[in-house]
């Protein structure tokens, strides 16, 4: 029993450390510290290195997660009946959580970290995801046909570091990718 209780211990401790990693890094970037990763989250700083050995292992599995969990709202929208809504829904919300993931991706490259292997597998799996909300929009029309995935995505990346590094506020944003979005809708045919 006093090993399965660790066991649940050690699990509850390794979701904690992340949640509040993500936290912190994502507001803090390459300025916070584990030290403050450990106190937030109630455990000493050895139990945060006994689940990531050092911090650049650390903010990568925070990476990777936040990665995985937007893949997967993602995937979650492929069945929605309006597929323009999910579509354009969700570019909106990667553009609005940009910063936060930059952040962590600018703490992992100072800590040393790779930003190759899981996280850029994290990442791809992302990419393919909108890549397939895209095609969706496009069948039912709400996206132009001729845009692929490779300009989306740079339209995507573009706006979300403008967004983070820009310091727009939520109008100028918005109407930035209202302009985006119209540059992607499909011409109306022409009248005759």
């Amino acid at each position: 029993m006093g090993e399965r209780t660790q066991r649940v211990d050690a699990r509850a401790n390794h979701g904690r450390i992340l949640d509040v990693a993500e936290d912190v890094f994502g507001r803090g970037g390459e300025a916070a510290s584990t030290e403050e990763v450990a106190r937030l989250a109630g455990v000493g700083i050895a139990t945060v290195f006994r689940h990531f050995p050092t911090k650049a292992a650390l903010l990568q599995a925070v990476l990777v997660r936040r990665f995985d969990r937007l893949r997967e709202q993602a995937e979650a929208l492929l069945d929605t009946a309006d597929p323009g809504a999910a579509f354009y829904g969700f570019f909106r919300h990667l553009v609005a959580d940009a910063a936060t993931k930059i952040a962590i991706g600018d703490a992992l490259l100072g800590a040393g970290g790779d930003v190759h292997g899981a996280a850029t597998e994290a990442g791809n799996g992302l990419r393919r995801a909108v890549g397939a909300l895209l095609a969706r929009a496009q069948r039912a029309g709400a996206v132009r046909d001729d845009a692929e995935l490779p300009e989306v995505y740079a339209l995507l990346v573009a706006m979300s570091r403008t967004a983070a590094h820009s310091s727009l506020d939520d109008e100028t944003r918005d109407r930035a990718l209202a302009i985006v979005f119209d540059g992607l809708t499909p011409s109306p045919p022409p009248t005759r």
